[in-house]
């Protein structure tokens, strides 16, 4: 077990397969506050890593604080070793409530797709479908909306970053773009005259830079809605909280205690 300031995929690529055989844990962190641990599939079973992370979890508290313990297993064979989709987030619970907290208080139905709720601990959520990649996350949102459930859906698409950002795959990348942009009309077409939909993210890559960290942490935000002002444009806001300060606003009409609400400058009169 060790500490490594390299990424984990160089890490990785760079073991033997005498290494890897031995069962010993590859442990290393990154600048966002983040403890991944990395086993082969085959060597260490999901479960042990999982149970290990867990314990990591507890861990790494009060002066060995950290954001995230990340499960992160792989297979394959030296040189060729690829991450599976079998990765799991063990996150701090929020130290505040959160607006998904708000919104379940108001006996709304909260839908986490993807990791979300792995990322605030089950917390804040009624239903759930852990999609494991970015195609079935895109179904899974189009099928809650066919079926007109969730107040509010909550997707993160894991392969844009996890596949293609931080391994600087660019034309992995472009196609995950292009896949999502192919299936936006069929998003666009379920969705109910008071939906809303709103296309974000948590940072931004550029994966032709050198390095395999965020390259910035502006994030684009694109929103639509058959209610929504066109060519709005928002500038730089202050807070990436005024997001969910503005989605709090128009499910519930009240101020959410942090962030400020631009509902007002994208709706219609």
């Amino acid at each position: 077990m060790g500490n490594c300031v390299a990424s984990g995929t160089q890490i990785i690529q760079e073991l033997g397969d005498e290494h890897v055989q031995t069962g010993s844990l590859i442990v290393y962190t990154s600048a966002d506050s983040v403890f991944q641990i990395a086993a082969h599939e085959d060597v260490v079973p999901l479960d042990e890593l999982y149970r290990i992370c867990e314990i990591a979890r507890e861990m790494l508290v009060g002066e060995y604080l950290v954001g995230r313990v990340i499960a992160r297993p792989f297979t394959g064979t030296s040189g060729n070793y690829t991450r599976t989709e079998n990765r799991k987030d063990y996150a701090l619970a929020p130290f505040q409530p959160t607006i998904l907290d708000g919104l379940t208080k108001k006996g709304m139905d909260v839908v986490a797709i993807g990791k979300i709720e792995d990322i605030f601990c089950h917390r804040g959520i009624t239903t759930v479908d852990h999609t494991k990649n970015n195609p079935a996350g895109i179904a899974a949102t189009e099928r809650f909306l066919g079926n007109g459930q969730g107040d509010f859906i909550f997707t993160n698409l894991v392969d844009t970053d996890m596949l293609y950002g931080h391994r600087n795959d660019v034309e992995g990348y472009a196609q995950a773009l292009e896949y999502f942009d192919q299936k936006l009309p069929d998003l666009m077409d379920k969705m109910t005259e008071n939906d809303i939909l709103m296309v974000t993210s948590d940072h931004v890559f550029d994966p032709t830079y050198p390095g395999t960290d965020h390259t910035r942490e502006y994030i684009p935000l694109l929103i639509y809605g058959q209610h929504i002002k066109k060519n709005v444009n928002l500038h730089i806001r202050p807070a990436f909280n005024d997001i969910g300060a503005t989605i709090f606003e128009y499910l519930t009409g009240e101020t959410w205690r942090e962030g400020s609400s631009f509902l007002q400058e994208i709706m219609e009169d």
